[in-house]
């Protein structure tokens, strides 16, 4: 007997095993962070469609759509190549632009909320921590977002944006 073989683990067998979700691929057991990383990016751009222009060295992004003649649309970012929590919200935030529809929520802070909240909702389905620096990013981006609106004329601020209105507590 091969000693790969002597320390196997024995697993229980699926009637005796409690009924659930299957893990995410990312999340399977012996993969490295890189690996994770790297299924993710490649996950979530083909799920969406979404070339990337320029893989960014900075923690910035941009997302947009060119929209031809001929009807077809091309889905672009700008982002960094998720290598850790803060690169993974960045590119997750500028997916989350594509997979939740430009102009699909007014006022424009709505739209960067409901961004947030998927590069948030991905990190937590892929398994990625969602250390506390990326949620200082996440708050900081929307405040500035909804103080944007403010100075453009904003009347009233959307329910979801209220805990954003003061700045940051440190």
């Amino acid at each position: 007997m091969s000693d790969r073989l002597k320390h196997t683990t024995v697993t229980k067998p699926d009637a005796v095993r409690k009924p659930g979700p299957v893990a995410p691929r990312s999340r399977a057991p012996g993969r490295t962070m890189a690996q994770r990383y790297e299924s993710l990016t490649d996950e979530m751009l083909a799920r969406y469609r979404v070339r990337v222009r320029k893989w960014r060295t900075s923690m910035s992004g941009c997302a947009w759509e060119v929209s031809y003649r001929d009807g077809s649309v091309s889905r672009l970012i700008e982002a960094p190549r998720p290598k850790g929590p803060m690169s993974a919200a960045v590119f997750l935030h500028e997916i989350g632009h594509h997979a939740i529809g430009f102009h699909a929520h007014k006022p424009r802070c709505v739209e960067e909320y409901y961004a947030w909240a998927f590069a948030l909702s991905e990190m937590d389905r892929h398994g990625i921590s969602i250390t506390e620096n990326v949620r200082k990013r996440v708050y900081d981006a929307l405040h500035y977002a909804v103080q944007k609106a403010k100075r453009r004329g904003l009347k009233e601020l959307p329910a979801e944006l209220l805990p954003y209105e003061q700045p940051r507590r440190k």
